[in-house]
This record gives C-alpha cells, structure tokens and sequence, in this order.
C-alpha cells in the first residue's frame, strides 16, 4: 500500500532519525505501507554506511544479518535497488560469500533473484565484474521482466567498466538472452552497435 509520500520527503525524515534502533526500523519494515517499508531501509543503509566510515565491522556484520533476516520485506523493485547493493553487496564483498547470491538467483521469489543481481552493483563498483558476469548467466533464462531489466542493468554497468567484457559476455549469450536484457546491456553502446547486437 502506498500513501503518496515522495521519495525526497521520506529522505528527509530518515536523515534526522539515524539513531533509530533496529527494533523500530523492525516495525517499518513489518508495515503494510510502503513508505515505511522504504524509511526503513533507508536507516539501515545509513547506518551501514556510517558504520563502514567507522571502520566497524561488528556494526556492518549486525546490520547485514538483520538485513538478511528480513529480507522478505524487501519486496519491491525500488526496496531492492536502494538497499540490497549497499548492504548485502557491500558486506559480502567486503567480508562474506557471494555464493549467497547464488542461493538468492536460485530462489523462487522474484525479489530475492533480484537481490542477487542488483548487490553485485557493489563488485562492479569496486572493478570486480565476475559476480555480475556469473549471477547474469544464472538469470538469462529468467520469466519475469523485472529480472531482465535488472539484469540487462547490471551488465551496462560492467560494460561502463571494462567493455571488452560485456561484449566478450554477449558473444556468448546474445542470442538467448531476452531482448529487453539485451537492450538494457547494450543502451550504452552507439547506435551503430546496437543495432549490430540486436540483429543478432
């Protein structure tokens, strides 16, 4: 349910709240509204992130378990990209497994597949591209639109880093990938290589 407050506004709210403890940011995401559901994961990526500055990395541990254990409430599309890379991809690049991310890819709920993806923005940003590459191949095969955007999203960004890759990626993969994947992989690329790509 979505009560029409914007993004900026929630924003607002979260910045003069970045001491809430984790049993009231447990409510907002328990909260049919979606708003709350957005304000609470939002204090959780500030508080992830002031953790990291801190060089805390008992803070970014909890906040990653507690991240994880709610992780139902992250359950939609932008719950997913404004939290799951800067929490989950970051702790896991930084101080876990990404086979996590395999489990997630696997996953019949489409939010966690999702997560899978979208966490790895952490790696890419970072230079590291080969999680992206290896999760991307796990969801080629995807039904769901939202997947072969996220996806065809994630490969841009590997391609803003090492071109040669995303297209060494799509040599292989081109022909099966679902279009609207494809076209969000290659938006980057001029317009004579689109339609190369594409045609394919």
């Amino acid at each position: 349910m979505f009560i029409g407050v914007s993004v900026p506004d929630v924003r607002s709210v979260v910045r003069m709240c970045n001491d809430a403890p984790h049993s009231e940011i447990a409510l907002l995401l328990e909260s049919a509204i979606h708003e709350h559901r957005l304000a609470g994961l939002l204090l959780l990526v500030q508080q992830y992130t002031a953790a990291t500055r801190r060089k805390d990395a008992r803070a970014q541990k909890e906040i990653a378990i507690f991240y994880k254990k709610h992780i139902a409430r992250v359950n939609n599309w932008d719950l997913v990209d404004t939290s799951a890379w800067q929490i989950l991809g970051e702790y896991t690049r930084l101080h876990g497994n990404a086979s996590l991310f395999e489990t997630y890819a696997r996953s019949r709920n489409m939010w966690k597949r999702r997560i899978a993806v979208v966490s790895t923005f952490a790696y890419i940003r970072n230079g590291e591209c080969d999680t992206t590459l290896h999760i991307a191949k796990m969801l080629l095969h995807d039904t769901h639109d939202l997947l072969h955007k996220a996806t065809g999203w994630m490969l841009r960004e590997v391609g803003k880093k090492e071109k040669t890759l995303l297209e060494t990626f799509l040599a292989c993969h081109a022909q099966e990938m679902p279009r609207t994947m494809l076209r969000y992989a290659i938006e980057r690329f001029p317009e004579g290589e689109r339609k190369l790509w594409l045609e394919k």
